[in-house]
């Protein structure tokens, strides 16, 4: 069986009839959760704005308790299906099923189980920690005297508890993002959806959000789904990733399903002290190469079934030639390669990115 096909069929159900399974397309992927209990079910979903198609028949699932990557370049669809499932668009065909609810049928009963965490920081900076927290427990309808209860435990639970009475506006960003975090579970959610929540961190800061976030998965039984933009973010939190591109789902499985999935084994980056138009062609030509990578002016990453061999190849090609080499390094395929090979180099643009906001509170209109 070749990598390809084992992580697409860890991916586990029925055909997407949107993909194109033609020669260097995935095969039609699946979606099924085994035998776990189902947090999220994607149903063939469809959205379309006039005659286009933002989202094309995508199915997957989410079991309980996983923490669930979506991954795309800009204008894929990933924020269109994050949109459909926090109930902020309608679904135009197929079904979303969240918390054993359809989106489309019992909206509030959605937005009562799901917390939403946007990527840019909405808590008021001019209110306390404990005042924006309360603010949220009202609109959720937290009865009265569960508030300070969950309050107390959501500070706890994100280590603010001894800044519950300073104002937003004096914390760090590292901070103010554990806030907005903890504001999303003080009505006690099942389901935590979260759009880049570590963007604009800084190292410390993200690494320091990614051990809080797994601590939450664990002590509450969350369920999460996640976008970033990090791959690195992606392969240390999620279970599983899907990634999405022109609004199909063209890859689905595990981190390490993924990276087994790219043809060749290492990669080789090496970068040369001066750039001609014949290297990409020379090292595609090495014994055991599978792709090379053009990343900038005489840089290349070479994807390889062996690494020390196409290393010492390198080496003797560039001796040949006269050429130098500034550096040369040996690596494990990574979620960048994955990326890459499933969505393509081409520079994509978007006019404007819908804002991925907190969903009505529930009884109110969508």
């Amino acid at each position: 069986m070749s990598p390809e096909t084992t992580a697409q069929k860890s991916a586990g159900a029925s055909r997407n009839p949107a993909v194109d399974d033609s020669p260097g397309n995935p095969a039609p992927l699946k979606s099924d959760c085994g035998e776990k209990p189902v947090a999220i079910e994607v149903q063939n979903i469809v959205k379309r704005y006039g005659d286009f198609e933002a989202v094309k028949g995508v199915n997957f699932c989410v079991a309980e308790g996983e923490i669930f990557g979506l991954l795309g370049p800009n204008g894929a669809g990933k924020s269109t299906l994050i949109r459909m499932m926090t109930t902020l668009i309608p679904v135009t065909a197929g079904k979303a099923i969240v918390a054993g609810h359809n989106v489309a049928d019992d909206p509030d009963e959605v937005r009562r189980m799901i917390g939403v965490i946007p990527q840019a920081m909405t808590s008021d900076q001019d209110l306390t920690l404990e005042e924006n927290l309360l603010i949220y427990a009202k609109l959720y309808g937290v009865p009265r005297g569960e508030r300070e209860k969950n309050i107390d435990a959501v500070l706890e639970a994100v280590d603010l508890t001894k800044w519950r009475d300073a104002q937003t506006k004096t914390l760090s960003g590292g901070m103010r993002r554990r806030l907005e975090i903890a504001r999303g579970l003080v009505h006690n959610p099942k389901i935590f959806f979260l759009d880049e929540p570590t963007t604009g961190l800084d190292p410390v800061s993200r690494i320091a959000v990614w051990e809080m976030l797994n601590k939450l998965k664990t002590t509450r039984n969350l369920t999460m789904l996640l976008t970033t933009h990090y791959m690195e973010e992606a392969d240390k939190l999620c279970n599983r990733i899907a990634i999405v591109d022109h609004g199909n789902l063209v890859a689905l499985g595990t981190p390490v399903e993924l990276k087994n999935s790219v043809a060749g084994a290492n990669v080789v980056e090496v970068h040369f002290d001066r750039e001609t138009e014949e290297w990409q062609g020379r090292l595609e030509k090495l014994d055991g190469v599978t792709s090379v990578q053009p990343e900038s002016s005489g840089f290349y990453r070479v994807i390889t079934k062996s690494g020390s061999k196409t290393t010492m190849q390198i080496v003797e090609l560039a001796a040949s030639l006269g050429e130098t080499l500034t550096s040369l390094s040996v690596q494990n395929t990574t979620l960048d390669d994955v990326f890459i090979h499933y969505t393509g180099r081409q520079l994509r643009d978007e006019q404007v990115k819908p804002v991925f906001s907190m969903p009505p509170r529930p009884g109110a209109q969508p």
